[in-house]
């Protein structure tokens, strides 16, 4: 909400970004804010798996992931405040805030326990997620993410770009860095990254929502309690990653007891965008008894 009580508008204009794009418009009250979220009903017998998504980026960015996944999986989806169908908070919230809301999503929705998967800036909230409510939290997937502040990072004038949102309402700009920023096959998808863009460019997070998420990845991080995440663990890398280093991923492996790491050949954002090469692999892991 702006300081005369209207709600920020997006980086775009129009007041309905929904409502030509048939994207999904479902709302729940959570801590007195408006949370965007999708539930993909699944078979009963398997924890649904909660999808936790990278920073500026709404809930669709998953679609592909999402289509490729058994039919049989329940996925749930969210908006965090301030990124697509989800009004900014009136104050920055951390990851410990953040967790608790997931929790409280969960409930509204009636699953106790659920398997979850955080892909860069959602991995730190996945991580947050699995050592504050570890009883809700059967198994975790962290993919192209690290430990927050206390990591090893990327290349400087990568990480430049990344403080600014503008990749995700300028869909030419998104194409033009992508194969710096992302590495992997971001290098020869410049095409449907930009039409991916073009959807995030409708519901990707307003100004202030995406400075709220740096601040929060800025003074936060897993390293001292990576111990404590009990859940047995996937930690999947790419080799060609400019953000995250590779080097993060052994580091978290190695720290969290019950972790394996995955490296696969591509960047940053395979999962977006070769999402087929990921699902044996998670699925494989989270069936696994």
């Amino acid at each position: 909400m702006t300081s005369d009580g209207t709600q920020e508008p997006p980086l775009t204009s129009g007041s309905d970004p929904f409502a030509a794009t048939g994207l999904p418009d479902t709302h729940l009250s959570v801590c007195g804010q408006q949370i965007r979220y999708d539930v993909r009903p699944g078979a009963p017998g398997w924890p649904p798996l909660v999808l936790c998504c990278g920073i500026g980026a709404s809930f669709d960015v998953f679609d592909a992931f999402v289509s490729a996944l058994p039919a049989d999986l329940t996925i749930i989806r969210f908006d965090v405040p301030g990124v697509g169908g989800s009004p900014v908070a009136p104050l920055p919230q951390g990851f410990p805030q953040l967790a608790f809301m997931l929790a409280r999503i969960l409930d509204q929705l009636g699953h106790d326990k659920v398997d979850v998967l955080g892909f860069s800036w959602g991995g730190a909230l996945a991580q947050q997620f699995a050592v504050q409510h570890r009883r809700r939290c059967r198994r975790l997937v962290l993919v192209s993410t690290a430990t927050g502040m206390l990591m090893v990072p990327g290349h400087p004038r990568v990480l430049l770009r990344m403080t600014t949102p503008r990749r995700f309402h300028d869909p030419d700009y998104a194409a033009t860095v992508a194969p710096f920023i992302y590495g992997g096959t971001a290098r020869r998808h410049r095409g449907e990254l930009r039409d991916m863009m073009e959807v995030q460019r409708v519901v990707s997070a307003s100004r202030r929502g995406y400075i709220y998420q740096l601040a929060a990845g800025a003074v936060w991080t897993s390293l001292p309690f990576l111990p404590l995440i009990r859940q047995p663990t996937l930690v999947m890398a790419g080799r060609d990653d400019p953000i995250v280093p590779l080097v993060n991923a052994r580091i978290m492996t190695r720290l969290i007891p019950d972790a394996r790491l995955h490296v696969y050949p591509g960047g940053h954002v395979e999962l977006i965008t070769e999402p087929h090469s990921f699902t044996d692999v998670i699925t494989g892991f989270l069936q696994t008894h």
